[in-house]
């Protein structure tokens, strides 16, 4: 692969990434930013009237030009990464189409980086959560994300390995068993961290967890559908065909 065509799919995926911000920043309005007031309505009833502050910034601009600007940075900054991976997994991953290596890594990428540290640590809204424990939470959420990638990276290559001996499905099921078996010995070994206040509404937790995964389902989906499309464009383009008129024409 040349400079030029790593370059194009380097702007595509920035493209694509845009694009699957737009759709992550609807769903996170209409289903993420509700819970997110009704959590903070639940710290603002519990606080004592003395630990009130006074916002630097509003909750409405929170809700809307910040949230579209983090949302659309990231959504382009992610895009940019994961094409540059796009690349190197290209020809990497088994005989796929353009397109279908993009939604394989798009769905791998998902997995990696936020469904297996959010089972470990999931997402909690304002109000849950210890203010002098945040640099822990933080430095143990980036290490199970780290290494899920790590692992996942690993069990590829593992799979590779093994498929000339196994073959590819029983390369694939060992390689994806010695993920999940490592994984859980990190579940289980990591500390467990448990602040929810015991009187905070389960429905409200489980409502922003879920819209906090469909943020995410909906980011990655939407980033392997568009730049999928993209991609094989770019490097299987479809050859064209003459019209009907023309066709006569030439025979003539």
């Amino acid at each position: 692969m040349n400079s030029a065509t790593v370059r194009n799919l380097l702007v595509r995926g920035m493209l694509a990434g845009l694009t699957a911000g737009v759709l992550a920043l609807i769903v996170a309005y209409f289903l993420g930013e509700p819970n997110v007031d009704g959590a903070i309505g639940f710290e603002e009833a519990h606080a004592p009237a003395h630990e009130h502050e006074v916002e630097l910034v509003s909750r409405g601009l929170q809700s809307t030009a910040g949230l579209a600007t983090g949302v659309l940075v990231y959504g382009v900054a992610f895009g940019g990464i994961a094409a540059l991976a796009y690349c190197f997994a290209l020809g990497r991953v088994g005989r796929l189409t353009p397109r279908a290596t993009a939604l394989l890594l798009s769905g791998c990428a998902l997995l990696a980086v936020y469904v297996v540290p959010f089972l470990k640590y999931p997402a909690n809204p304002p109000s849950v959560g210890e203010p002098d424990t945040i640099g822990k939470r933080t430095t143990l959420y980036f290490l199970m994300m780290l290494l899920s990638v790590l692992l996942a990276i690993a069990a590829t290559l593992l799979g590779k390995r093994l498929a000339p001996r196994l073959g590819t499905w029983y390369a694939t099921v060992v390689a994806v068993a010695a993920f999940a078996l490592v994984i859980g010995l990190a579940y289980a070994l990591l500390p467990v961290i448990n602040e929810v206040p015991q009187n905070f509404p389960a429905t409200l937790l489980w409502r922003f967890r879920l819209s906090a995964l469909a943020i995410q389902i909906t980011l990655w989906g939407g980033f392997g559908l568009a730049f999928g499309e993209l991609a094989e464009r770019l490097l299987a383009p479809k050859p064209a065909t003459a019209a009907p008129g023309t066709a006569v024409a030439a025979s003539d």
